[in-house]
């Protein structure tokens, strides 16, 4: 790949990231609940560390005109949401308030990553840059995974709460 074209792809991925994790300190600042904001955190923490990742890349090309190589054997996804997602932590997100907005826009987010990543695993044939794709589109699918549950959880108590049954 040329390496102007990695280098866009990956400032792209990075900005995704970058805006990704402002969403989830927002969330979490705007929370009430510790588990609440520990979720959010969690999550902006992980978007962190993927930034780092990307910036590494981004780096290693300036500097050497490839992707570096390691650090992404692990596959970084785990077969269902983590338990973090208890019916108590659920319970807690408030489905009228920002919580459940950010939730909405955040699978958006995670939507879009995953795509990008699977795109650029599946197009590259670079080693490397399709270890870190591969690995980084892992993650997004748990993470979007784990906001799918919540939203579907948060509509199935806003029907509920509003007798939203029309038959």
């Amino acid at each position: 790949m040329e390496k102007s074209n990695s280098l866009n792809i990956l400032k792209s991925a990075f900005l995704m990231e970058r805006q990704g994790k402002s969403l989830y300190e927002t969330a979490r600042d705007k929370a009430e609940d510790e588990a609440v904001k520990r979720f959010f955190d969690d999550l902006a923490t992980e978007e962190a560390q993927h930034m780092k990742m990307l910036e590494a890349q981004f780096k290693s090309i300036m500097q050497s005109g490839k992707f570096a190589a390691g650090g992404y054997e692990a596959n970084g996804t785990g077969d269902t949401p983590p338990p973090i997602l208890s019916q108590d932590l659920k319970n807690k997100i408030n489905t009228a308030g920002f919580e459940a907005t950010a939730i909405t826009a955040a699978v958006a987010f995670e939507q879009k990553a995953v795509k990008l990543y699977g795109e650029r695993a599946d197009a590259t044939t670079d080693p490397e840059e399709k270890k870190l794709y591969q690995w980084l589109s892992s993650w997004e699918q748990t993470h979007l995974q784990k906001l799918l549950t919540l939203q579907e959880d948060l509509n199935q108590r806003i029907w509920e709460d509003n007798s939203f049954w029309p038959f």
